[in-house]
């Protein structure tokens, strides 16, 4: 069976586009064509429904386990084998799917600040044109309601952040051996030691992968204006009902809408302190389950100084 033998599992708009795009370099490693395939996220089909493209997404996930294997169908004799879905750490159903038909997987996490974790989803689903919210705070204060209306997983800022209550589901399902726990400022800072580790982990060469290739990243947050509110008003429309067309013809009608859209270059903002300040209260408790599970201390993520914190970074990576 083509199963994986690894899965960078967590968490979203923490560097695992970025992990994955630099392991697919190494000759003794095989990563799925499609990056997310999000195979464990359901036992059947995904929903037909949720908030702006979510069924879009959902039209994407691979479901079916022949379609799944397939995947890995290429992979080299005797190459590893993995894939990169972020969701599967938030997702507790996930990780007895994981376990049932793969239990001595090797799962990659990779975890960041969770307020500017959270901040760079927020970011990035505005600059799509999809989130309705044009304020942060809001958008946060938008999430029970999204959830309860069945709302796809990547709009949970806040939900996507409680690391602790998820790892602690995890480790009672697998061993902490088969857990590989990185910080997302260790990637960014120091990529061919963090990539030398992923590898060992991994059971595979070392001193074989020394960078982290570069990733198109938006370095601006989209205005609220006039005309953004229109252009965003005809992208979310779009991600409603362009289910109902073909990709192509999807892919033609949004593209030119983004190009208006992001038409004003500038600085990728940042999370303010008075936005710290207003959301920490949120994962305090989480992140002292996190350090006890742990025995790392995440003490930076707790502060609402942007130069005491550890995990900032104005080139953002994926």
């Amino acid at each position: 069976m083509a199963l994986p033998d690894f899965l960078i599992a967590g968490v979203p708009k923490a560097g695992t586009t970025a992990l994955h795009a630099a392991l697919v370099g190494h000759p003794d490693l095989y990563l799925s064509p499609v990056k997310e395939p999000k195979f464990f996220l359901s036992d059947g089909p995904p929903p037909s429904h949720g908030g702006p493209g979510d069924v879009q997404t959902y039209q994407e996930h691979i479901w079916r386990r022949d379609d799944y294997e397939a995947l890995f169908a290429k992979a080299p004799a005797g190459a590893r084998l993995g894939e990169a879905t972020p969701f599967y750490l938030h997702d507790l159903e996930s990780h007895d799917r994981i376990r049932k038909l793969t239990p001595d997987v090797r799962i990659i996490l990779l975890l960041r600040d969770p307020v500017d974790r959270a901040h760079s989803n927020w970011t990035h689903l505005w600059n799509a044109g999809l989130e309705p919210e044009a304020d942060f705070l809001a958008a946060c204060r938008a999430e029970p309601e999204r959830i309860a209306a069945g709302w796809a997983q990547f709009w949970h800022y806040l939900g996507l952040g409680l690391y602790g209550r998820q790892l602690e589901h995890l480790y009672e399902r697998f061993s902490r051996e088969q857990v590989l726990l990185l910080r997302y400022k260790e990637l960014k800072d120091a990529p061919a030691a963090t990539l030398d580790r992923v590898c060992s982990f991994l059971g595979v060469r070392t001193g074989v992968l020394t960078a982290i290739p570069k990733e198109n990243v938006n370095r601006h947050v989209v205005e609220d204006n006039a005309v953004n509110a229109v252009l965003r008003g005809l992208l979310r429309t779009g991600g409603n009902v362009g289910q109902h067309f073909p990709v192509p013809l999807r892919l033609a009608a949004r593209g030119p809408l983004l190009t208006l859209l992001h038409r004003k270059k500038g600085t990728r903002p940042v999370t303010t302190p008075a936005e710290r300040a207003a959301l920490l209260p949120h994962f305090s408790a989480d992140i002292a389950l996190l350090h006890e599970l742990t025995g790392e201390r995440f003490d930076d993520w707790l502060s609402v100084d942007r130069h005491a914190r550890a995990d900032i970074d104005p080139q953002e990576v994926k």
